[in-house]
């Protein structure tokens, strides 16, 4: 090599790292020599100053040697590391033989390039002894030298020792064979020269604290075996080592491959993952949703999840075997490129799969399968199911599993996995891990799928049970609103009602039962009859309240134990007169109504809430209160005012801010009170009633006192025509007059002063007659030769509807006439 000429030559770097009987040089990437170090010098006899900046191919003694580098030895450019023997010449010009090993890194500067090591010849000084081999074999004892040695060379681990500058002394077998280069190759390199990783940097520093704190380190690391296309997990453990008289003299160095075990740990902190993201709802999607996620990217490129098209219509499976082609829906999928461009069909899309296509032969069989796509397995596939292995060969993807979805006997769909950004094909282990998760997304799909049958069911039911429509009150204008719970929760017991009572009046309950499903949907409809018939009898609130108490601990007393749960419930139930504008509400362990009035401001009613029904044995006490015209009664169950993610009084302010606005109508401001209050999924069922109070107007009502006199008949006959008249009645004259005469009658003869007649003409024409007498009468059949007991029986034959209701100061009977034209 000529010298080169001082007015071009560079300036000279930091020679690079290395030992100083290591001869070590660093190129670029172009081929230029950016280091030397002084064995290189002593290797070859140039001087940094002659070689650093001239092309390094100059320096090889046979030029039909490889171009790595640039020209600077044997090696692939686009490999990581090389090792072998190359020719090189010396500056006197005789051929030197070396064993190089070339490693690509930061260089220098820092920039990329490559450095390349070799051994180089020692020049001892004069008078200076050759130095002591690090780890003599002398230096073992003697009687078990051969044995020791034997024991060394075949640990079943990477073993090696390196002296107090960290150069490699001694390397067993498998670090032969993980480095890929002989021991006399190896001695005096550093772990940097050998491996060139940054994590061999970290282990390095660990080496240096070991020799100066002389106690034990271990540490985890991963590293890339030469040929390899991944890295391996390594256990490292380091240990300083002591010549006879107790000083340091290097660290043994014991490595163990634990990528297996690595792999095994990732593959069960994926199924535990999996596990706990699955079992955490009940929505087909969302269980298919966290399937593709949890496998992509840590097993697949590509995850995409189908279903049977009977799960989301909440169907029984189909009897007897799948027949092909099999048609499924796309519940969702996953990918490592952005908007999933594999997925031949949308998420919610149906698709068809053809006979023979893997994932129709999948569930046929009902076993996974591993394919390595190849050109002559595509060519297949495109005969089959040419769209889908269009969508295959465009993205390249080169390895697939199809998992079939199965639990407890029933086929439920197929899970797919790909590769195609992933080098590595899938493993027979991966293969397994997919068939694992798609078994726990299958049990879960399953739970859902029973889930969602007892739900539909359950909210049949329910629909069933509740009124189908609420009837037209002349008292009241109602609206009401009932919402289930989120498909999570499921169906609740809430439920409202609204009855028409006797004397123009109206009655509105609103209930909510303890639990969910079909049973509390069924015991709700119970409650709710049993409301309605002892509505129909007109029994005070406080009263209805203690004998649907009796009802309800009865059921309990009845429930079998391995039944869903508490049983129990909570009610508010109100009775409103429009003639006299009296409200009188009861409630059993539910939240008092609201009571918007004329003024506009929405507040709750002072009522005394009595205990939850089934408690028994505990009055409940009655509010009295006036409702004038055009007030609003609000009653609702605690779904609509509580709420995961709001306290109790949070909701009921929202409530009584909603209810205080003005709105066009009581169906609108229905919508207003949702629209602030309902949450996207709510927890709890949801029930609302709103009724507005409309009074009759007096000239529609006509009260008279009647004398305990049986000569006070006529005159309560002359009222009552002269009262039909005016409102226009003639039609019903004869048969008022006879109502009126046996009710008036009876109560002379059998009931107490006060007597009080009463005429309301409301839909019907409603004739009442009450007095101090707590007594009820009885219909009953008359015998040929009785004088009495017929007139009751007339007056049912002639009346549209009768009854009796109690009063505080006695009772009341009341017959009712219909109207409308026939």
């Amino acid at each position: 090599m000529t010298p080169p000429d001082p007015a071009t030559r560079r300036v000279r770097p930091n020679p690079p790292p290395g030992a100083p009987d290591l001869a070590t040089a660093t190129v670029d990437d172009h081929g230029v020599v950016t280091g030397w170090s002084e064995g290189a010098r002593r290797l070859l006899g140039y001087r940094a100053e002659d070689v650093v900046g001239r092309s390094a191919g100059e320096l090889r003694a046979e030029k039909t040697l490889g171009d790595a580098a640039g020209g600077a030895g044997p090696c692939p450019a686009d490999e990581p590391r090389w090792s072998g023997r190359v020719a090189l010449c010396h500056r006197d010009g005789h051929r030197v033989e070396v064993e190089l090993l070339a490693q690509r890194g930061p260089v220098g500067d820092g920039s990329a390039g490559w450095l390349l090591v070799c051994a180089a010849p020692r020049e001892p000084l004069p008078d200076e002894p050759l130095p002591d081999e690090p780890f003599p074999r002398d230096s073992l004892p003697r009687e078990q030298g051969a044995p020791v040695d034997r024991a060394f060379a075949q640990c079943p681990c990477v073993l090696a020792l390196f002296d107090t500058e960290l150069r490699l002394a001694r390397a067993n077998a498998d670090m032969q064979a993980a480095t890929a280069r002989g021991e006399d190759q190896m001695r005096g390199l550093r772990l940097t020269e050998l491996v060139g990783h940054g994590e061999s940097e970290r282990v390095e520093r660990a080496m240096r604290e070991v020799l100066e704190s002389g106690e034990r380190l271990e540490l985890e690391t991963h590293l890339r075996e030469p040929g390899e296309s991944h890295e391996h997990a390594w256990s490292v453990s380091l240990a300083p080592l002591t010549d006879r008289s107790g000083g340091l003299c290097g660290v043994c160095f014991a490595a163990r491959d634990t990528t297996a075990e690595q792999e095994a740990r990732q593959r069960l902190l994926l199924l535990s993952e999996a596990g706990a993201r699955l079992d955490s709802t009940l929505d087909l999607d969302r269980i298919a949703r966290e399937l593709a996620e949890v496998a992509v990217p840590r097993l697949a490129d590509f995850a995409s999840v189908d279903l049977l098209t009977f799960l989301h219509r909440g169907d029984e499976p189909p009897a007897g075997p799948l027949r092909e082609p099999i048609t499924l829906r796309r519940a969702a999928h996953r990918s490592v490129l952005k908007g999933a461009p594999e997925a031949l069909v949308d998420i919610g899309d149906l698709a068809t799969h053809p006979q023979h296509s893997p994932t129709a032969m999948c569930l046929i069989e009902g076993r996974a399968a591993r394919h390595q796509v190849t050109e002559h397995l595509l060519a297949g596939w495109e005969a089959k199911d040419p769209g889908r292995a269009a969508r295959i060969r465009e993205h390249g993807a080169h390895s697939v599993i199809v998992a079939p979805m199965r639990a407890r006997g029933v086929t439920l769909g197929t899970a797919l996995f790909a590769r195609h950004r992933t080098p590595a094909p899938f493993t027979e282990d991966d293969t397994m891990l997919a068939e694992e998760l798609t078994a726990r997304a299958a049990v879960c799909v399953d739970n859902a799928r029973r889930y969602l049958r007892e739900r539909m069911t359950a909210e049949t039911l329910q629909r069933s049970l509740l009124p189908q429509g609420l009837p037209d009150l002349t008292a009241l204008e109602i609206a009401s609103r009932y919402l289930p719970s989120g498909a999570w929760a499921g169906v609740g017991g809430d439920w409202f009602d609204a009855m028409p009572l006797s004397g123009a009046r109206a009655a509105v309950v609103v209930g909510d039962v303890v639990g969910r499903g079909v049973e509390a949907a069924a015991t709700m409809g119970r409650l709710r009859s049993a409301v309605r018939i002892l509505a129909d009898i007109d029994l005070p609130p406080g009263e209805l309240l203690t004998h649907l108490d009796d009802l309800v601990t009865r059921l309990s007393a009845d429930q079998k134990p391995e039944s869903f749960g508490p049983f129990g419930a909570t009610c508010v139930y109100a009775v409103y007169d429009p003639v006299s504008h009296h409200c009188a509400i009861a409630a059993a362990g539910h939240p008092a109504p609201l009571v918007v009035g004329p003024e506009g401001a929405a507040d709750p009613l002072d009522l005394p809430i009595g205990p939850p029904l089934g408690l028994g044995g505990l009055p409940f006490e009655v509010m009295e209160t006036e409702l004038p015209e055009g007030s609003l009664l609000a009653l609702y169950t605690n779904g609509l005012i509580d709420g995961r993610d709001r306290e109790i009084g949070e909701g009921l302010e929202t409530l009584r801010e909603i209810l205080s606005r003005p709105a066009p109508s009581l169906e609108a401001l229905c919508d207003d009170v949702l629209r602030a209050l309902l949450p996207v999924s709510p927890d709890d069922d949801i029930a609302l009633l709103l009724a507005r109070t409309r009074p009759l107007p007096a000239d529609r009502v006509t009260t008279w006192d009647i004398p305990a006199d049986a000569a006070a008949v006529a005159e309560a006959r002359r009222n009552t025509t002269g009262q039909l008249l005016a409102w226009g009645l003639e039609e019903t004259l004869f048969t008022t007059e006879l109502i009126v005469s046996e009710l008036v009658t009876n109560a002379i003869r059998y009931g107490r002063p006060p007597i009080r007649l009463r005429l309301i003409r409301d839909r019907g024409l409603i004739c009442e007659v009450s007095d101090a007498n707590s007594t009820a009468p009885h219909l009953r059949r008359a015998r040929v030769f009785d004088e009495g007991g017929r007139g009751l029986m007339l007056v049912a034959q002639m009346a549209t509807r009768w009854g009796t209701r109690q009063g505080a100061d006695g009772k009341t009977i009341w017959v009712e006439q219909d109207l409308s034209p026939h």
